[in-house]
This record gives C-alpha cells, sequence and structure tokens, in this order.
C-alpha cells in the first residue's frame, strides 16, 4: 500500500507539473521530463493496485483513470467516509 500512495501522489502532481507548463510557458524541458514521470507514475499506480491483496475489481478499475486513478483507489480500499492516511514520516517508529 505504501507503493501505491507513493506513485498515485506523483501521478498527480507529475500530471499538475504538464498542465500548468501547457497553459503557461510551454517549456520542452519541462514536457519531456514530467511526460516520462507521469507515464511511469501512471504504471506504477496500476501494478500497485493489481498486486494490493483484497484489491477488488472496482479499485483496479479506478487505477486505470489517469491522474487520479490512484487516489481513487486508495479511497475505495480505505472505505466510504474515511481518508487516507499517510505514510509515516522516514525515521519515525510507528506502532
Amino acid at each position: 500500500m505504501r507503493l501505491l500512495r507513493i506513485s498515485a501522489r506523483a501521478e498527480l502532481v507529475s500530471l499538475l507539473v504538464l498542465l500548468v507548463n501547457l497553459a503557461t510557458a510551454h517549456l520542452p524541458a519541462v514536457s519531456s521530463l514530467m511526460g516520462p514521470t507521469h507515464g511511469c507514475a501512471y504504471l506504477f499506480v496500476v501494478i500497485a493496485t493489481a498486486r494490493t491483496a483484497g484489491a477488488s475489481r472496482r479499485m483496479k478499475l479506478y487505477s486505470l483513470v489517469p491522474g487520479v486513478g490512484g487516489l481513487l483507489a486508495l479511497r475505495w480500499h480505505a472505505g466510504p467516509g474515511t481518508s487516507v492516511p499517510d505514510p509515516p514520516a522516514a525515521g519515525t517508529v510507528s506502532g
């Protein structure tokens, strides 16, 4: 689940950067960096969702939505009315 949380956020952020770049300066360097980053994050979301234990068919279908699919899948997995918890900070012990 941790990989899914990280990749879902990376997918959304990379898409937002691409859209802001498209709407403003449209710098080719930003597009050439963020395009593959977004594509890889999208693939990570789909694969991580498929590998998640107990992932329902609906959760897997949600993960196929570009940009927000990973967050939708996490929300569906967490259950209705719950928020998706943040991953623990590096160096902290949970328990």
